[in-house]
Parts: C-alpha cells; sequence; structure tokens
C-alpha cells in the first residue's frame, strides 16, 4: 500500500467529523483501501463507519466477512436468540443486515481473501448445531492478500 493510501485511511478513521467521513467512504472505489479502513476500525467508535464501508457497492466479500466476524457475528452463528437481546439492538440490526447482504450476494467482488477465524471445534459445532449454516461464514474466500498496516 503506498503512503498516500495509508494517509487517506487515517485520515478518515481519526476524523472528528463522522458525517465527512461517512460521505467520503461512499465515494471510494478502492477495495483495498475500503477493507484497510475496516481492519483498522476501532469498534468504540459505532457502526456507523463499518455500515457505510459494507453499504458501498464496491465492498468486497472477504471485507464483508471480516466485518462481521470483527462486529463479534460468530455470537449469531452460534445463536440466533442473541439477536432478541433488547440491551443489543443496535448490534442485531448491524449484524442482522450484513448477514443478509453476505447470504444474498449483494457484493460484486470476493478477490480479497478471507479466512474465518473459526477453529476446527467450533466450525464442527456450528455445522452441528445448524446443518444448513451457509459455508461462506465457515470456510476461505478470496484469493487476494492485503496486508494490512497499522494506522
Amino acid at each position: 500500500m503506498d503512503s498516500s493510501k495509508k494517509e487517506y485511511a487515517y485520515k478518515l478513521l481519526y476524523s472528528e467529523n463522522k458525517e465527512d467521513t461517512i460521505n467520503e467512504i461512499k465515494e471510494i472505489s478502492d477495495i483495498e483501501l475500503l477493507h484497510i479502513i475496516a481492519a483498522n476500525y476501532n469498534w468504540d467508535n459505532g457502526f456507523e463507519i463499518p455500515y457505510s464501508i459494507v453499504s458501498n457497492e464496491k465492498c468486497d466479500l472477504g471485507t464483508a466477512l471480516m466485518i462481521f466476524y470483527d462486529a463479534d457475528g460468530y455470537r449469531v452463528l452460534e445463536n440466533r436468540d442473541e439477536l432478541k437481546n433488547p440491551n443489543l439492538k443496535q448490534w442485531a440490526n448491524f449484524i442482522s443486515e450484513i448477514e443478509e447482504k453476505i447470504l444474498n450476494n449483494k457484493f460484486q467482488s470476493s478477490a480479497i481473501k478471507f479466512i474465518p477465524p473459526l477453529t476446527k471445534i467450533q466450525v464442527f459445532k456450528l455445522k452441528k448445531n445448524n446443518p444448513n449454516i451457509d459455508k461462506v461464514f465457515l470456510e476461505e474466500s478470496g484469493s487476494e492478500i492485503i496486508e494490512i498496516p497499522s494506522i
């Protein structure tokens, strides 16, 4: 990644104006840049930025899966009742929407490599509890390895 991309990602991630950041992310056409922003996102800052990334038409499936797992989507795969927790409504809406987009193939590309952060035991348990679980959540996808700089 060239230094100008890294500087731009830094500017977006540390901007005081969330609205401007969201508007700029909507215009990004570089799948690598979207992935790097997502990988360096501070989840204490809410769901708006990751939501704008997965809503960008250029967002790659690998990026969406990374966001899904980074936002603790595993909990939903493990137990759908987690979505009913009234204290986690915003999270539940966020995870549900990403999951739906992934399952409905709403991402134009699947170039970026993503390996689900699951142990063999976790995969076994997920398959046992839900034999119809979509393999996209369990198997490696994409082939392009993106080096994630620390920003």
